[in-house]
This record gives C-alpha cells, structure tokens and sequence, in this order.
C-alpha cells in the first residue's frame, strides 16, 4: 500500500458532513488537508502532533465560480506543493423537489453545485496532475446517480447523474495520463443535506444510515492503492438501502 505522509489534499465541501470525514482520515494518515467550503470553520484547523501526522487548514471558495477554484488551487499549490488528491464533496439539495411543487430555479441552482461545481475543481487541478503523471480524484457522487430516487427529488437526482458522467468521462480521459477518478455511491448518510427533506429523518432512522467516517475509510483504501490499479466507482449503502 502506498504512503500518504506529506502529500497534500484538497477537499471542497470539507466543513461538514462526507467531506469533514474524509480531511479527517486523510489527515489521520500524515496527509495536509485543506477543507475548502463557502462557510469555512478555522476550528478544524490543526497543526502536525496535535491529534496525528498530518495537518488540517480551512480555506474559502464557491465551487459554482469557476475563478474562485483557480485562486484555490493556485494559493494550495504556493502554500503546500502540488495537490495529490483532489476530493469533491460539496453538494445541496432543496425541500421543494418533484415535478409539481419545484421552483423554476431550483434546477440549475442544484445543477450548479453539484456537477458544474464538480466540473470545475477537475479542470483546475488536472493540468498539474497529468503533467506529475499522479494524482487522484475523488468524486462524491450519491446513490441518487445510479438510480432515480424519489425521496432525493429531481433536482438532485439529475444532478447526481451528471456529476456521475463527468467523473466516468473525467477518468477514461486521464488514465492514461497516471491520474485516476474514482466516483463514489453513498447511499442514506448521516449529514447536515437531510435538514433540506420536507421531512427530516428521526433519530432511529439517522442511526440505522452510513456515518461520514464509513465512507472516509473507503477513501483512505483507495488512496493508499498501488499506482497499478484504480476503482472506476464504488457503492457503499446501510443494510436497509441495498442497490437492486
């Protein structure tokens, strides 16, 4: 298995949820993390010692300005080196999600986040990857873009299954260039997204879904896999969520 002590790592949508988990465990492994979000919390920071390795910083960005990524990546890239891993984790929803009660806008609004935003932060650090021949991709994708779900409404499912195409069309492109996507499927999942439910889950049911970490350990085994393989995608569902 490969060593992740000193690389660099950038995750967008790291202040809650899916993405904290991950900069957490990728920290865990000696990894300096930047948790880059619109609303970043300096309270995650940390220094190498403190709890591990690895190091934890807080950045601002807005995935849907594509500018905002560029002046991202590029303070990354003078503060602590090229970025070996990129992993995109933001992601939105809204309450009002079927055909006879969304509003007009919440379409490109989720569209935006999800897979425009997805877009953007892959053409923003692959041109350094491919020239280094390395890097990693890590593309948080959902259940809800392999199968339609009701209960994730339509916004996000079509949303979803465009993020899931960029990473696919993203990876078939870059393999032979040394780089690797990796999308992955989480089905239910306990995080700040399921407030944005027209009714969110009760206690019971929030302990019977994935945790962030469940996922973090996931990523943490792909990224320590042998430059010889790559995992194209990857489902992770609760027991009580199975893909059928």
């Amino acid at each position: 298995m490969n060593s992740l002590v000193d690389q660099v790592a950038l995750v967008v949508g790291g202040s809650s949820g899916i993405g904290l988990g991950i900069g957490k465990a990728l920290a865990g492994e000696g990894m300096k993390v930047i948790l880059a979000s619109r609303n970043p919390d300096p309270q995650l920071d940390r220094e190498p010692g403190q709890e591990d390795s690895g190091s934890i910083h807080s950045m601002a960005v807005d995935a849907t300005h594509r500018s905002q990524i560029d002046q991202l990546v590029q303070s990354v890239h003078e503060r602590w080196g090229p970025i070996d891993i990129l992993v995109y984790s933001a992601g939105m929803n809204v309450p009002k999600r079927t055909f006879s009660d969304m509003e007009p806008e919440s379409m490109a609004q989720v569209m935006d986040v999800n897979a425009l935003g997805a877009t953007h932060c892959m053409q923003a650090v692959l041109p350094s990857m491919r020239a280094r021949k390395k890097g990693l991709i890590i593309n948080v994708v959902s259940l809800a873009g392999l199968r339609p779900l009701g209960l994730a409404g339509l916004p996000y499912c079509a949303s979803k299954f465009a993020q899931s195409a960029v990473g696919h069309y993203a990876n078939a492109e870059v393999l032979p260039d040394g780089v690797s996507v990796t999308n992955i499927y989480p089905g239910e999942t306990e995080t700040p997204i399921l407030e944005k439910r027209p009714v969110p889950p009760t206690a019971e049911q929030r302990a019977r879904m994935l945790q962030p970490e469940d996922i973090a350990s996931v990523v943490v085994t792909v990224a320590k896999l042998p430059d010889r393989a790559t995992v194209p995608e990857l489902v992770i569902t609760p027991r009580h969520m199975p893909l059928v």
